[in-house]
């Protein structure tokens, strides 16, 4: 489609999504009215930037059914992610939601290669979390065979990938190593292997991890991208010519904000990345920050197609951690600490990588009467915390106890995380 199609379209996607978010969504409703905004002031594109913000807060507050903006029978299924203090925000979809994430799911299926002859092994977790049925469907629009392995079980994974021949796989880049680390201990020979291409997300990674795991899956790495209030994976993706990532803005408008500000940048200038669903039904967000870091480009693709590109996010603009795929925030630590009230809500996270996957350490301070209790006793509530932390953050955590005010103390906002990824 050419650019300025494609903005007749987008205008109209966008002026029928405020019209329907205004009468159909209190939150929206009363923040437009608050700036004085009716929808027929969507008269332009650029009138986007008149629009109020959309937050996570403003997803938690509205938590469970506050934003759907259609009659719940019309909802045909539900995924979440975490909150900063594990309640969940909830995503909504109906029929017509899913049709669309089904396509822009097919299309970053094709833009990373895939064809009806491929079968596409799906490593990302299947459930609540949207990897996985999110690319299913993509997968199957296209025709091709579809493993559904879903994440863990590793030695089972490799064994499909060598008896049903899969040439393209799709999880965590980390898991993708982990993946080649194994291949190599099980003594799996590369001639084995029909792997051709992967599409890899959900958590950061970099340049050099993508060279390696292009070097020891002998594929090409893709890099796809996308979040579960938004839609899911297919927000956006690389092409054959890894020169950024292109938005499918026919289904999400991009715009890159000063985050302080929150003026909108000009293109390739660096900032924080927002999205306006203009073809969502079940919870249409207007303008939500995402936080993560990134800057648009639009300058025409040598693979032809016109969407405008996003690099590769280079960071956030809050405190949020991705480990694994699984979002964890900082507070959440400190509420487990102050509800289970075993020890100090004193604590330091600490994030490194052993391998290919990512670990998490959680530093507490023990009380001072704790000190000298026997080595059993602070082992229980090491364990204690430990599984509530698991069960609470959905990933596995190392708990260290330490000393009472051993931790450092600071007068402005304390430093609770030391990240040793160099994600850089």
């Amino acid at each position: 489609m050419s650019i300025e199609a494609r903005r007749i379209l987008q205008l109209e996607r966008l002026q029928k999504t405020v019209r329907h978010a205004f009468d159909h969504m209190p939150l929206y409703h009363k923040k437009m009215q608050a700036t004085g905004i009716e929808p027929g002031d969507i008269k332009e594109l650029d009138d986007l930037r008149k629009l109020p913000f959309t937050t996570k807060q403003d997803l938690r507050d509205s938590y469970p059914y506050g934003m759907i903006a259609v009659p719940l029978e019309k909802i045909v299924r539900f995924h979440a992610s975490s909150g900063t203090t594990g309640q969940s925000t909830v995503s909504a979809y109906t029929q017509n939601d899913i049709d669309s994430w089904t396509e822009c799911s097919a299309r970053s299926i094709t833009s990373a290669g895939g064809t009806a002859k491929d079968i596409l092994q799906i490593s990302y977790g299947y459930g609540l979390f949207t990897g996985g049925l999110g690319l299913h469907y993509g997968g199957e629009k296209v025709g091709m065979s579809v493993i559904p392995t879903s994440s863990g079980n590793t030695r089972r994974q490799i064994q499909m990938m060598v008896d049903l021949g899969t040439t393209m796989l799709a999880c965590t880049p980390s898991y993708a190593m982990y993946l080649a680390e194994s291949i190599e201990e099980m003594g799996v020979k590369q001639d084995r292997l029909r792997l051709k291409s992967g599409l890899f997300g959900a958590e950061p990674w970099t340049e050099a991890m993508k060279a390696e795991l292009e070097k020891r899956l002998n594929i090409q790495a893709f890099d796809i991208y996308g979040l579960s209030e938004v839609m899911g994976p297919g927000v956006a993706i690389s092409c054959q010519h890894n020169d950024g990532m292109h938005v499918f803005d026919d289904y999400f408008l991009p715009e890159v904000i000063d985050p302080d500000t929150q003026v909108v940048l000009p293109k390739k200038t660096q900032g924080e990345l927002v999205f306006t669903c203009i073809a969502k039904e079940g919870i249409p967000l207007i303008r939500y920050r995402t936080r993560d870091v990134a800057a648009l480009n639009d300058d025409i693709c040598p693979c032809g197609r016109t969407h405008v590109r996003m690099n590769k996010i280079t960071g956030r603009t809050d405190d949020m951690l991705i480990i694994r795929g699984v979002n964890i925030f900082p507070s959440q630590v400190e509420a487990i600490l102050l509800e289970l009230n075993l020890a100090t809500p004193n604590y330091h996270i600490i994030v490194d990588r052993d391998g290919a996957l990512d670990t998490l350490e959680v530093q507490v301070e023990i009380l001072e009467d704790m000190f000298s209790d026997h080595i059993k006793g602070l082992e229980h509530i090491s364990r204690t915390i430990a599984k509530e932390l698991n069960n609470i953050l959905g990933v596995g955590c190392k708990v260290t106890l330490v000393e009472p005010k051993s931790l450092p103390r600071s007068e402005g906002k304390a430093k609770r995380v030391t990240d040793k990824r160099n994600l850089k």
